[in-house]
């Protein structure tokens, strides 16, 4: 494990590392301890009580942030005729059909989402070795893969995430920049692990929000307690 730097060692310094910190309180100290020299990225880890290898305990899913993710998302759009040019007019940042599909076989990989019309999905198939391991597979789930290709893209411009749980049941999605204003913050943070909660499986058992951490890019990981998660999202 490489070196902890002394920014590193000052932030941790500033918070109890056992302590499970109320939501408001873990936005300010994960503010306080984004120290580097660029605009950090804060980040949500939720451990989920679910078995990931099971077809019914799977967690995925999309959410509009309502003040975005701080980061401008490149979208490339697979579609052809009228849907193409739908997708132009939206704002789409690359879109073909065939062309789009071989630049990406040859390697291209320069966007954030892809979206793609149904009829183009015998076409992006084929790079599911490519997309899927990078998350970048179009996905009905994800609204993704979709007719309706200017409302997509709209979405995610206005800061779409995607969220899934990995193999070892933990999610991890981006809820804005360390300069956010804090209630900003916590209303992203809000709609992200309400969704969640929303997508619970009906087949997990037990307690399902297990581990909910904020970090920033550079900074160490401030412990949420679930319970006041679950308290304050039930009062809203």
């Amino acid at each position: 494990m490489a070196a902890r730097g002394k920014r590193y060692h000052e932030a941790l310094g500033l918070y109890d590392r056992e302590q499970l910190y109320s939501p408001s309180e873990a936005i300010d100290l994960v503010k306080a301890t984004a120290k580097a020299g660029f605009d950090e990225t804060i980040e949500l880890a939720v451990k989920l009580g679910i078995d990931p290898k099971r077809s019914d305990q799977q967690v995925r899913g999309a959410v509009v942030l309502p003040h975005g993710t701080g980061k401008s998302v490149r979208v490339a759009v697979f579609a052809k005729g009228e849907k193409a040019k739908e997708a132009e007019e939206a704002g789409a940042d690359f879109v073909g059909a065939e062309d789009l599909a071989e630049k990406v076989q040859g390697g291209w990989m320069d966007f954030d989402v892809a979206v793609a019309t149904p009829d183009m999905m015998s076409v992006v198939g084929r790079l599911g070795r490519i997309l899927g391991p990078r998350g970048l597979m179009p996905n009905p789930k994800t609204g993704t893969v979709t007719f309706e290709v200017d409302r997509a893209i709209k979405e995610i411009k206005a800061g779409k995430v995607e969220y899934r749980a990995d193999k070892t049941a933990i999610v991890h999605v981006a809820i804005g920049k360390a300069s956010f204003e804090k209630k900003k913050l916590l209303e992203n943070l809000a709609v992200i692990l309400d969704a969640l909660i929303k997508a619970r499986p009906a087949a997990a058992r037990g307690a399902y929000l297990r581990s909910v951490v904020l970090s920033s890019t550079m900074g160490p990981g401030i412990r949420v307690s679930p319970v006041q998660i679950v308290a304050k999202l039930t009062e809203e």
